[in-house]
């Protein structure tokens, strides 16, 4: 079987440019182009290269961006004093917080004290709650870059077995709620799947879609998917390869050589849903932007 290899770099062009467009429109009529501040802390070398990339899609697409960068040592009282700062600027439309942080610091706390209005990672409760009643204000970019994936690849969702491996608040979770809403781009029948699920060939054999975002290299094998499904890979992982310059290179949670045998469809890493995700943040910072007028 010849299996699609599903184009991510494609899609979030055409995304771009849709919001490029749209915020010319916005300026052209007078009112100020978004502005998304980022808050990250410490020094991350991968963090550091999202973030320039974050900060360089901003300008090519007519956002603006700026960045708050605290040091390791950084305290939690600290951390709120800022995040108060971004949440009372009236300049700021959109705000996110650079994962991971050190392990003294509150994930989940830091979350919660940034306004839901400018919340575009989409994790603060009030977002996440939204999403559950199928109102969302901010839907988790990853999440959101699966599903229009699936749709501008012309995939069917509607009554399809869709059944994603993890269940994180910033994929699983959130996707399985986006995927199983009554709507033209939702309504599959979802499960989550995860570590400890027992027989998990025997659950992912049977589906339509398979979204693998585990963390883990090669958890999805030939032998767990049905002939003919999709499988979209969200993993990014570093191995260990010598014959690279930088000594590793980056795989997903997908064994793509072996599976790409048996597929449909299938996303490759890097090039797939990351590109596509970055696309989804610069689109819900120009909805931030939106809900002000």
């Amino acid at each position: 079987m010849k299996s699609h290899i599903l184009d991510g770099n494609a899609i979030a062009t055409k995304i771009r440019s849709e919001i490029k467009r749209d915020v010319e429109l916005m300026v052209r009529d007078g009112l100020r182009a978004p502005h998304l501040h980022v808050i990250m802390i410490g020094s991350n070398t991968a963090s550091e290269t999202y973030v320039r990339l974050k900060l360089k899609d901003c300008s090519e697409v007519g956002i603006t961006g700026s960045l708050s960068q605290l040091n390791d040592s950084v305290t939690m009282s600290e951390v709120i004093d800022l995040i108060d700062k971004v949440n009372a600027d009236d300049q700021t439309d959109a705000a996110i917080l650079q994962k991971p942080l050190p392990s003294h610091l509150d994930s989940d706390a830091i979350d919660f004290h940034l306004s839901p209005d400018k919340d575009v990672d989409g994790l603060h409760p009030v977002n996440l709650g939204l999403l559950l009643q199928g109102v969302p204000r901010f839907i988790p970019a990853t999440p959101a870059a699966v599903r229009e994936l699936i749709v501008r690849s012309n995939i069917n969702i509607d009554g399809e077995n869709i059944v994603i491996i993890g269940r994180s608040n910033l994929v699983g979770k959130p996707l399985a709620l986006l995927l199983a809403q009554k709507n033209t781009r939702g309504n599959a029948t979802v499960t989550i799947a995860h570590t400890g699920t027992k027989n998990l060939k025997e659950v992912t054999s049977n589906a339509d879609i398979i979204v693998a975002a585990t963390g883990h290299p090669n958890t999805v094998t030939a032998d767990m998917v049905r002939p003919g499904a999709v499988v979209i890979d969200v993993g990014v992982n570093r191995v260990d390869d010598l014959s690279r310059k930088q000594g590793y290179r980056l795989v997903g949670d997908v064994d793509f050589e072996n599976v790409k045998m048996v597929t449909s469809a299938i996303t490759p890493v890097p090039g797939g849903v990351g590109p596509i995700t970055r696309a989804m943040l610069l689109k819900n910072t120009l909805n931030a932007r939106e809900l002000k007028y």
